[in-house]
């Protein structure tokens, strides 16, 4: 057909029920226990069939159940309490607010591939975009000026069904989006906003999408435009989809087009948050504008708007990073970086790819480290992994000064509590743990809840958790067309008061999701004990690339077909947001056994402790700062082996021992009433110690401390007076770097003896050459710290020297000292920086003289 009329209908609800579709378009209602409950009273079973859908629900639930609703004084009672709540949610002042009265125009775009926000909008993979919907979320809570922009994918991340080898098939659903929590962003002729971008050379049109998240929108982009070319089309519809080519292209429309969305919507952004370095390109069309607008040189544009970037990595290997081939970025932005004013090579720099050498690649990280005034990791050890990964763009100058910084990842905790542990909180604590959940003082009250109450709120946990369980093997089973016996074996698998381990995550190999079951024997012998056995429910998708992955799947699934033991490890299909809440929510243990360092964070051991449930990890990612003997347990010390395997064998080797001397003994242990009295005291531990640091709000709170207001300030004064300060930057630094060569560590003296006493100074005078430039265009420091076992410095830090004379024209005399406060063997250097009072950070340059 060449024309095709559209009609949306919306359903004819009740006046008295209007209020529903105003919480259904509302994903508050995602961490709002009570608004959950009240769509699941419209209909129990169709809730279910609908995923969890409030839209989708309404829009096809019978006219007759709504007008019977209608008229029923307690579901009406309930609407209204409901409604009520999320009207005083709303007209909350907020942390931000509270705190920061005087920031009011501070507004931060937070730029993510994805978001998972529920399963009933199915456009995330995994923990990046379930840290992004937690991040919103929190900022909602904490009313921090923040809107989302990411991307519509039509057919979001694949679901996956084993077929009957237990191999993994990927099966790519056409989604309906006007059946779920968003809408259309129209003109007020009700016609589309969009706008259009060039991609490739083609103008591609974009559609923007709202969805509301309590106090914070986020908009996602749409190529599925019926006027687009049937390859631009094609852009936003999977999620790490198609080949490199594809994800390019997916990012010039996250990047460059969520500029231009701000641009349309009337948002005055002026902090960039790129999550991940898939967003990148933002920075580059931010710098174009302002070239164009207010007619900056590139160093200008770059200085202003790098002040207001601020970039999360997330992974702590390189294999995780998005790299093009030069011949990618050539094709998309050679008719891109004229407008920069650079050549290829300078624009191939920007990403670290050196242009004499074509098979290196374009990296996203490093233009968006490049390009950003803050950078972190999402753990104090992946900072550190950062640190030595990124320190070849900084390589002279020490490890520890590499600006990399941390915020530890954190979880919006209402969103992932069981409404058991939550109504326990409710009592035990009050309200208000769900107001300020950082409050360390609120969660020394876990102590007065009764061992026997928390044990039995658990053991209903664990019991929901197992229900769902044999009813989602009993549908995987139907729908791989099994036997009718053998479907209804699945009614016999778990047990309800058996020790349960929960592991579910990405399969990929490094996170080794066969660890557990490198002895089969002993696994064996765990499962089965007559006694005290154990049950383990295992979830988890491989990339459709990675086939090592997919074979860990099968090798998992055939070994619990075994008839021993076939009730106790099944394999759940399709993890998803409502799968991981079950889990996360039902199990005693939860396991994760990443090879350290290779875990940048792991939130889902977090979900797992805000509902009691205790952790047993390798030393890595958060666990490294959360693990305490009191509170759970750890297998090795984060130790790091040239030979994996035989990594692997000691590690499986030590979590069979954790398991059979220390969990099982210690969940089994039971008092005359059938608690597990020591346990549960555990569970005091672990909740009074993990729930106020590992939670989004702490985590936005802290990136608007050290990230977002900074960069606000900073951004603000770079564009006073008409970027005079931003131009200055730009001067100094072409100053600087034209001259730099002519800059040396002439001579240094020191009273340093053979042997001191702590307490002790040592007085340095250091000799410097500047040549062209001038003592306020540098910082001398004397670099000092404690000498390491490899003969590195080791806890350094850079004291200033004053400026006391000059020798002669071009060598300037500068003194300093510093305090012996330990003992061992210390050492000093001398060094020279550029230094501008408004430039970005000490080593933004790259630039630094030592003495010879």
């Amino acid at each position: 057909m060449n024309r095709l009329h559209t009609l949306h209908v919306v359903p004819s609800l009740p006046k008295k029920l209007e209020r529903l579709r105003d919480i259904a378009f509302n994903m508050h209602w995602t961490w709002d226990h009570d608004a959950i409950e009240l769509f699941m009273r419209l209909d129990p079973e169709f809730w279910r069939d609908v995923k969890h859908n409030p839209v989708r629900m309404l829009s096809e639930i019978s006219q007759e159940r709504l007008e019977e609703v209608a008229n029923d004084d307690a579901f009406l009672g309930h609407l209204d309490r409901t409604w009520k709540a999320f009207q005083e949610y709303d007209k909350e002042r907020g942390w931000f607010k509270s705190k920061y009265p005087d920031q009011s125009k501070m507004s931060v775009a937070y730029f993510s591939a994805e978001f998972g926000l529920h399963e009933c909008l199915p456009i995330y993979s995994g923990g990046l975009g379930l840290l992004a919907g937690d991040h919103l979320k929190a900022a909602s809570d904490l009313n921090v000026p923040l809107v989302g922009i990411g991307l519509l994918y039509q057919r979001g991340y694949f679901r996956q069904y084993l077929n009957a080898d237990g191999w993994q098939q990927e099966h790519y659903p056409t989604y309906d989006f006007y059946n779920m929590p968003l809408e259309m962003v129209r003109n007020g002729d009700d016609e589309p906003k969009q706008f259009t971008i060039p991609v490739g050379g083609r103008e591609v049109t974009v559609f923007i999408w709202r969805v509301r998240v309590g106090r914070v929108d986020l908009y996602l982009l749409d190529t599925n435009v019926r006027t687009n070319h049937p390859e631009d089309r094609e852009i936003t519809q999977t999620l790490y989809g198609g080949d490199s080519e594809m994800r390019v292209r997916q990012e010039i429309v996250l990047g460059i087009g969520g500029i231009h969305a701000l641009e349309l919507l009337g948002i005055n952004a002026n902090i960039f948050h790129m999550n991940e370095g898939h967003s990148a390109f933002l920075a580059l069309e931010r710098i174009r504008r302002l070239m164009v607008n207010d007619k900056l040189t590139f160093s200008e544009a770059r200085e202003a708007a790098r002040a207001g970037q601020v970039f999360t990595t997330h992974t702590p290997v390189p294999a995780g990073i998005d790299q093009f081939g030069q011949d990618l970025i050539v094709k998309y932005f050679q008719n891109f970086w004229p407008q920069l004013g650079m050549d290829r090579a300078g624009f191939l720099g920007l990403g670290g790819a050196d242009p004499h050498d074509q098979m290196s690649p374009f990296n996203m990280a490093t233009l968006a480290i490049n390009l950003a005034s803050y950078t972190n990791g999402v753990s104090k050890l992946h900072a550190e992994v950062s640190r030595k990964m990124w320190h070849k763009m900084w390589p002279k100058i020490g490890l520890e000064e590499v600006p990399i910084h941390a915020i530890t990842n954190g979880v919006h905790a209402r969103s992932w509590i069981s409404s058991e542990m939550s109504h326990l909180f409710d009592r035990h604590l009050g309200p208000t743990w769900q107001e300020n959940p950082q409050d360390h003082d609120l969660w020394k009250r876990v102590k007065s809840i009764s061992t026997e109450e928390l044990w039995r709120t658990r053991e209903r946990m664990r019991g929901r958790l197992i229900s769902y369980a044999r009813d989602h093997v009993r549908q995987q089973l139907e729908r791989r067309g099994e036997s009718r016996s053998t479907i209804e074996r699945a009614r016999d698998v778990l047990d309800m008061d058996t020790l349960t381990i929960g592991f579910a995550r990405r399969f990929a190999t490094y996170k080794r999701g066969t660890l557990l079951f490198s002895d089969p024997e002993r696994l064996i012998k765990l499962v089965s004990d007559p006694e005290r056995p154990v049950q383990i429910i295992i979830a988890g998708k491989a990339h459709p690339k990675d086939e090592p992955g997919k074979k860990m799947i099968r090798d998992i699934v055939h070994f619990a077909r075994d008839e021993q033991i076939r009730r106790r490890i099944v394999f759940l299909e399709d993890y998803d947001v409502n799968v991981a809440r079950h889990l996360v929510q039902g199990c005693d243990v939860w396991l994760n056994n990443p090879r350290p360092p290779m875990e940048a964070s792991g939130t889902s051991g977090m979900k797992a402790a805000v509902n009691g449930v205790l952790n047993c990890s390798t030393f890595d990612g958060w666990w490294a700062e959360g693990y305490d003997p009191e509170i759970g347990w750890t297998i090795g010390h984060g130790e790091e082996y040239d030979d994996t395997e035989v990594q692997d064998k000691i590690e499986s080797d030590l979590l069979y021992d954790i398991l059979e001397k220390e969990i099982v003994p210690l969940f089994y242990n039971r008092d005359q009433g059938r608690v597990a009295r020591e346990w549960t005291d555990m569970m005091k531990r672990m909740l009074e110690k993990t729930c106020p640091v590992f939670i989004t709000t702490r985590m936005v709170s802290q990136y608007t401390r050290e990230a977002y207001l900074p960069s606000y300030t900073r951004s603000t004064e770079l564009a006073a007076d008409q970027y005079s300060i931003a131009k200055n930057i730009g001067e100094w630094e072409k100053k600087v770097t034209s001259h730099w060569h002519q800059v040396s560590v002439a001579g240094v003296e020191s009273d340093r003896a053979v042997r001191h006493n702590v307490g002790d100074r040592v007085h340095i005078k250091a000799s410097i050459q500047l040549g062209s430039l001038a003592p306020e265009d540098v910082r001398v420091e004397i670099f000092q710290g404690v000498i390491g076992g490899d003969r590195q410095l080791e806890h350094a830090e850079g004291i200033a020297m004053e400026l006391t004379g000059q020798a002669k024209e071009g060598i300037h005399l500068y003194e300093g000292s510093i305090d012996l406060q330990t003992s061992g063997m210390h050492g000093f250097a001398v060094r020279v920086l550029p230094y501008h009072e408004h430039q970005v950070n000490p080593h933004s340059t790259g630039l630094v003289v030592w003495e010879p």
